[in-house]
């Protein structure tokens, strides 16, 4: 699954997982999409669409 959003092209993203002893490793922060129908450009397209995005009414579902 591609986790990069159709609208704001929010996507995956990385840092560091740090230990109680300070020790680092890479890590990977997901975008959390989810699969849905909307209406872009008056056509309605299936597609990975942010939360963010949602919540904030840039997707008008279907």
């Amino acid at each position: 699954m591609s986790r990069v959003c159709s609208i704001c092209g929010k996507g995956q993203t990385s840092g560091n997982n740090v230990s109680h002893s300070n020790r680092k490793t890479k890590r990977a922060f997901k975008a959390n999409v989810q699969k849905v129908s909307f209406v872009q450009d008056g056509k309605v397209e299936n597609g990975y669409v942010c939360a963010r995005c949602l919540k904030s009414g840039k997707v008008e579902r279907v």
